[in-house]
């Protein structure tokens, strides 16, 4: 197996590439308690994306691993889950923004945020924010209560845990570093990634 070189997406950023039908895509927690959002595209129909409903709908349960797959909104198979040594991800939580900063944490000012990275790294292919929704939130642990209630932990993942997904068809991704300190345990780290064929 043939593995591109490594990319490390500094802390609070992220990074947009291609992936082909076959390929896998590894993502690396390289220091532990790392959250990195994933969002993707059909590389040849923008409209064919990313889909938490299906994709929890069609798996009939909310926490995704190893052998299950991520679909689009249109039902197409995205990504198949072919390695986790974590198994615990978040499929519900839509990507941290510049608004939830300020209606949830009440903070003032600019921070960074998946949403405004995503956008800006998707961008030049011709991506806007209104078509990115909910992200599949590798390593991100969110617990849900008897009475529905969410919390987000610290993530379980250790240094050089990773989670491999295979391409089900042509992508363009958006991956993040993510920026939210309560889902990092208060603190900021990068993420590794690279393409194996």
């Amino acid at each position: 197996m043939t593995v591109s070189q490594m990319i490390r997406i500094p802390p609070q950023s992220g990074r947009s590439f291609k992936i082909k039908q076959g390929q896998i895509l590894r993502v690396i927690d390289p220091l532990g308690e790392q959250v990195s959002d994933l969002f993707a595209f059909d590389e040849h129909d923008h409209d064919c994306r990313l889909s938490s409903g299906r994709s929890l709908d069609y798996a009939s349960r909310l926490y995704l691993t190893t052998a299950d797959i991520l679909y689009a909104n249109n039902s197409k198979p995205m990504f198949t889950i072919i390695e986790d040594t974590v198994g615990l991800h978040d499929f519900l939580l839509t990507p941290c923004s510049q608004e939830m900063f300020e209606i949830l944490y009440k903070h003032k000012g600019h921070h960074p945020s998946c949403f405004e990275n995503l956008l800006l790294c998707l961008r030049e292919h011709g991506i806007s924010g209104a078509d990115i929704s909910t992200t599949f939130n590798i390593f991100m642990n969110v617990k849900i209560d008897p009475q529905g209630k969410l919390t987000v932990g610290v993530p379980i993942s250790k240094a050089g845990d990773h989670i491999d997904l295979r391409a089900e068809m042509d992508m363009v991704c958006g991956l993040t570093a993510c920026s939210a300190e309560g889902s990092n345990n208060g603190q900021f780290k990068p993420i590794d990634f690279s393409i194996l064929s």
